[in-house]
């Protein structure tokens, strides 16, 4: 039976294996993977000197405004992320807590993940240039696109891959550019038909468009919602679910017809 003041200190020893969980679980390595704005590279320019976009077996004219591709920076595949990490990364509106499963393929080492990531990245190259060349009724067999990015991984840059092209190509029609001098931003994957498909990260990645000058941001229409969650000051959204989508609503700016391009 405990005194009066043998039972602070006996519910204060009790505490003790409390406490330790506590501290064992805030070190503890968690299934997530923080996430940050990452970089955006002008499609229609250079990377490293390279052209990003090269074509050849068709006229290519020069270009104005800029085609942003946008990404996403994570904590690596076998980085430990904790207690601690997870909870800054809560509260603050340029950084977001992802399951890991949803950034990287489970059960793959750093090697293996890069590998299936610039895997992706050269099949998202195929498929838009097969979109843009089929959009525009142009030769598979006749024009030839190559598709230059160092150190970028994933199939996220479909959609401006083949608006880049598009826009080479004089997809405008008349010689104008797509993006009416505009810097554009935008993310999505692609199809070889040209469907836009949902990636992940939206709203990491209209702050990075933001940061660097883009105040148009093509979004595939399924993730309006979380491209709205922190949308930056003055950047204007338009959804997009095919490659036709997004040209037409380009043109529509351009042209300043702003009631035909649509909104989130």
């Amino acid at each position: 039976m405990l005194s009066r003041l043998s039972r602070p200190r006996a519910l204060a020893l009790c505490a003790l294996p409390v406490a330790a969980l506590f501290a064992v679980v805030g070190l503890a390595p968690l299934p997530y993977a923080i996430a940050q704005p990452g970089t955006t590279v002008d499609v229609l320019g250079e990377d490293d000197g390279t052209e990003v976009i090269s074509i050849t077996g068709a006229p290519v004219r020069v270009t104005q405004g800029q085609l942003r591709m946008t990404t996403i920076v994570a904590t690596g595949p076998s980085a430990d992320v904790d207690l601690a990490d997870v909870a800054d990364a809560w509260f603050r509106t340029d950084r977001a807590v992802l399951p890991h499963d949803s950034v990287y393929p489970p059960g793959k080492s750093d090697a293996e993940v890069e590998k299936y990531n610039l895997g992706q990245m050269k099949e998202s190259q195929d498929a838009a240039a097969l979109a843009a060349l089929g959009f525009l009724d142009e030769d598979p067999e006749r024009v030839k696109v190559e598709l230059n990015l160092a150190d970028i991984g994933g199939p996220s840059a479909g959609l401006l891959f083949s608006l880049g092209i598009v826009d080479k190509l004089d997809g405008d029609g008349d010689g104008g550019d797509l993006t009416g001098g505009r810097t554009v931003a935008g993310t999505g994957t692609i199809t070889a038909d040209g469907k836009v498909g949902a990636v992940g990260g939206v709203s990491l990645k209209t702050q990075a468009a933001a940061r660097d000058g883009a105040t148009v941001f093509l979004v595939p229409k399924a993730e309006c919602s979380d491209a709205e969650a922190e949308l930056p000051k003055g950047m204007r959204l338009v959804p997009v679910t095919a490659l036709s989508d997004a040209v037409a609503s380009l043109r529509a700016l351009e042209q300043g017809q702003d009631a035909k391009v649509p909104a989130c």
